[in-house]
């Protein structure tokens, strides 16, 4: 009885209603397929146990932390050294190689940072997908730039475009929902398979699909190419233009085209940089230069930026966040138990290498470089607000286990804190 109560608190906490779910009430919004079978999983339909209870927050509950206290903090806030001191004491322990920024945005109470070996740099790995998501609604609003948002949402949830050989190849598989049949499939993109704007979007940050990075990469360039002729633009049209235009050039625009968003939010070249396509595919038609970093600094801008509403703009800011949502199996940092009953907005990226002749190695246990990188928001049914992005590289180790039991510690400071 008391799991019972306890369960029924956490519901209404989030604003739960009987039939409205997020992201099952986004799938009129936005045509993700994905979401009509999520539909028929809160529904009991179908059996799955692979969702917490943090994920089926309603889309309207949806918001930035930080957009009506802009003018309380800048790019980063001043140290609080109670929170400072928290934070240090957990890394006492354990590899020199980890980074963290931390920063608690509670409603309420006063704006709160903490940080260690802050501008460290990384290979960032899938969490550059996040400068992609930025350039990507960036070029939208630069071929749509009327205020009214719904203009571009009808475009994402309408115009259909082909992988092509940009997504290939690609081990990450993607949800593929058939809305007569209702069978999902999860399989590798095909060369030959289409998907709207949006489920692109959807597949690179929900699965961190690579062929769907390098596909959402192509047309925000096309965008920025074709402009208002961008809408009917074809996928042959598209090709042509590729393969016309001298790759020095393409490569150029293409670099610059992601990055610089970050230099305007003040996130500098050293701090975050992507530097390359995320599948070979891509790479044949725009070569990468410079090579790519993070730092937990660069990241810790860009979440601020994102809550603010300053990424693009208000809108495009909160339709990122609401992509990064996690509404299905959580993993690494977001793995953690203490968040199952929360909201986590969340990205992961990991890059690793092995090397025979240096001993152990394995899947994300590099022991040339092993790379794991989160990025996460985390929104408790206490109203506790906060925000992680935590780098490593540690060699020999799958560091994921190490990523979840900070994601814990973490977690109960934010609550003592909020206590004291």
């Amino acid at each position: 009885m008391k799991k019972l109560l306890l369960l029924i608190v956490v519901l209404a906490s989030f604003g739960f209603t009987a039939n409205h779910f997020y992201p099952i009430d986004g799938y009129a919004l936005t045509g993700i397929k994905r979401l009509a079978y999520l539909e028929r999983v809160k529904s009991g339909e179908i059996k799955s146990h692979r969702i917490p209870p943090g994920a089926f927050r309603p889309l309207d509950s949806i918001g930035l932390n930080l957009k009506d206290r802009k003018s309380e903090l800048g790019a980063v806030p001043q140290i609080d050294e109670a929170l400072q001191g928290r934070i240090e004491q957990l890394f006492r322990g354990l590899d020199k190689n980890y980074s963290i920024a931390v920063l608690d945005m509670t409603k309420g109470q006063p704006i709160r940072y903490a940080q260690h070996r802050e501008s460290v740099g990384y290979q960032p790995g899938s969490v550059g997908k996040l400068v992609v998501l930025s350039a990507f609604f960036n070029q939208l609003c630069q071929i749509l730039p009327g205020g009214d948002f719904e203009e571009r949402r009808q475009l994402l949830k309408d115009k259909i475009v082909k992988a092509g050989n940009w997504a290939l190849y690609d081990h990450h598989t993607v949800p593929i929902y058939d809305l007569d049949t209702q069978n999902l499939v999860k399989r590798t993109i095909r060369a030959t398979d289409e998907f709207t704007l949006y489920e692109w979007l959807d597949n690179m940050v929900s699965v961190s699909n690579n062929g769907a990075a390098s596909v959402v990469w192509r047309e925000a360039v096309l965008m920025h190419v074709f402009q208002g002729e961008y809408p009917k633009l074809t996928f042959e049209e598209g090709e042509a233009y590729f393969k016309k235009t001298p790759k020095s050039e393409l490569s150029e625009m293409a670099i610059n085209l992601v990055n610089e968003p970050l230099r305007e939010l003040g996130i500098t070249e050293e701090e975050w940089r992507l530097g390359k396509f995320f599948t070979n595919g891509a790479g044949n038609y725009i070569p990468g230069r410079d090579g790519s970093i993070g730092t937990p600094i660069g990241l810790i801008k860009f979440v601020i930026a994102l809550e603010k509403g300053e990424i693009v703009d208000e809108a495009s800011s909160l339709e990122m966040k609401r992509l990064l949502y996690m509404t299905d199996r959580r993993i690494r940092y977001a793995a953690s138990k203490r968040l199952d009953s929360s909201a986590v907005y969340f990205k992961s990226g990991s890059f690793y290498k092995c090397d025979k002749d240096k001993g152990k190695c394995g899947d994300y246990a590099g022991n040339v470089y092993n790379y794991m990188n989160s990025v996460a928001v985390v929104e408790k049914p206490n109203g506790t607000r906060y925000a992680v992005c935590l780098m490593s590289n540690v060699l020999h180790k799958n560091s994921a286990y190490d990523h979840l039991m900070l994601a814990s510690k973490i977690d109960a400071i934010m609550d003592d804190e909020q206590d004291d």
